[in-house]
């Protein structure tokens, strides 16, 4: 009797952890989905490599985020930053376009909105795991260099402090769950949606 008794009680055990398994695996998929309907990332090529190419690199992200910023940190949501940046395509590529010429380069810089794969990536004070996510896109000539990624919105990428970016965080709607496993970063959650996320890139 207590041989039947103990496998039914492992039956409803097991039971109960799939069920608790499943629910958290939920949970972890919608804040992957928190993710992609919030957020607008940044992604800046390099013409290529060299020393040069790669400094300007960062100065066109410099002038595109400081051109950005003023107008995206008021933005109630996503929908409304996607309009404006969608609107201003060109201004943004003039901005771009700018820091070449004041640089004295023949390189000219190309801006693209769209969805785009991201690989997992890892910030001073939070992370972002891999997926598709709306992008903008900045390709400097023959974009043949490394990448420079980041988030036009929310303004993740500004806080210098972990506080800073969980602020940031929970004002962009994000669950403390969801802002915890961002700003550790290697915590098994993170490690879920990373794993969701690369599942996707798979398919895109």
């Amino acid at each position: 009797m207590d041989g039947v008794f103990m496998k039914k009680l492992i039956k409803i055990l097991a039971c109960m952890i799939l069920l608790l398994s499943t629910v958290w695996m939920a949970d972890v998929w919608q804040d992957k989905k928190v993710l992609q309907e919030n957020l607008i990332r940044l992604h800046v090529v390099a013409n290529s490599d060299s020393s040069e190419d790669q400094d300007i690199k960062l100065q066109v992200k410099d002038a595109v985020v400081g051109y950005l910023q003023p107008f995206v940190k008021d933005f109630a949501n996503k929908k409304q930053a996607m309009e404006f940046v969608a609107d201003n395509l060109s201004s943004i590529q003039q901005v771009a376009n700018a820091v070449l010429q004041e640089q004295g380069k023949e390189d000219r810089a190309a801006v693209y909105l769209g969805s785009e794969t991201f690989d997992t990536r890892h910030y001073e004070t939070f992370s972002l795991p891999a997926g598709v996510y709306d992008s903008l896109r900045i390709q400097i000539g023959e974009g043949n260099g490394k990448n420079w990624w980041c988030v036009v919105f929310p303004s993740l990428c500004l806080p210098a402090t972990s506080d800073g970016f969980q602020d940031t965080a929970v004002s962009a709607g994000f669950s403390d769950e969801l802002g915890n496993s961002l700003a550790g970063g290697k915590n098994f959650r993170f490690f879920i949606l990373d794993c969701f996320g690369k599942i996707e890139r798979l398919f895109n």
